[in-house]
């Protein structure tokens, strides 16, 4: 069986008047999927009121916690020496959501011990993956 960790965030939505609302997230991080991270948003901080889990690489977060990184749907960056700002791009608009970055940190250190940074390739099932691609051919 697959470890999962779990962590809650307390987070900012910055809206687009620039007034800040509070978050609670839920980070989480599995074995069973090692390159990804997950964060779940609670149903308030959508706009169609369901909550919203957004999927990404781990080692995206990792980049964003130094630099700017990101492409597409996802963009991390640092803002100033505590804080690091998510924004996530969806067909309904824009999210610009800010955590403290040592919750981020602390997230990846847990996850990290759950399966080391470059381990992620060692622990993926490829056969199992492929088997699931294929349909099972």
């Amino acid at each position: 069986m697959a470890v999962t960790l779990e962590q809650p965030a307390r987070a900012r939505l910055i809206t687009p008047e620039g007034r800040e609302r509070a978050l609670p997230v839920t980070l989480r991080y599995s074995a069973a999927d090692p390159l990804a991270v997950q964060m779940t948003f609670p149903s308030q901080a959508a706009l169609d009121g369901v909550e919203v889990t957004w999927i990404f690489a781990r080692q995206l977060l990792e980049d964003g916690l130094a630099a700017p990184a990101g492409g597409g749907d996802v963009h991390i960056w640092p803002c100033g020496r505590a804080r690091t700002v998510l924004e996530f791009h969806a067909p309904q608009g824009l999210a610009l959501v800010q955590f403290d970055k040592l919750a981020l940190r602390r997230f990846l250190m847990r996850s990290y011990a759950v399966v080391p940074a470059g381990g992620e390739v060692a622990d993926l099932d490829l056969d199992l993956g492929l088997s699931r691609l294929l349909g099972g051919v």
